[in-house]
């Protein structure tokens, strides 16, 4: 598996970038605006969320590409 990889859900609310089997990126809508949150995994049920989105993504999420992810990225930063 190469990393970074980029998912989002299907309702559009949330846009990840999975650095590692241990981290990712969220740009998480909320409200109006979008936030950004970066988690790094240290127990089991969270190592699971990232294996899941990257190996078993398709009922809950859709593949992505990197342009998506930051330019998202960097609208949230403007808002």
């Amino acid at each position: 598996m190469t990393y970074p990889q980029y998912r989002k859900y299907k309702n559009n609310q949330s846009y990840f970038k999975i650095s590692s089997k241990n981290e990712f990126e969220e740009i998480k809508r909320e409200s109006n605006t979008w936030k950004i949150y970066v988690f790094e995994a240290k127990i089991l049920p969270d190592r699971n969320f990232i294996y899941d989105m990257t190996f078993d993504y398709h009922n809950h999420w859709e593949k992505i590409t990197a342009n998506e992810f930051e330019g998202l990225k960097l609208q949230s930063k403007t808002t």
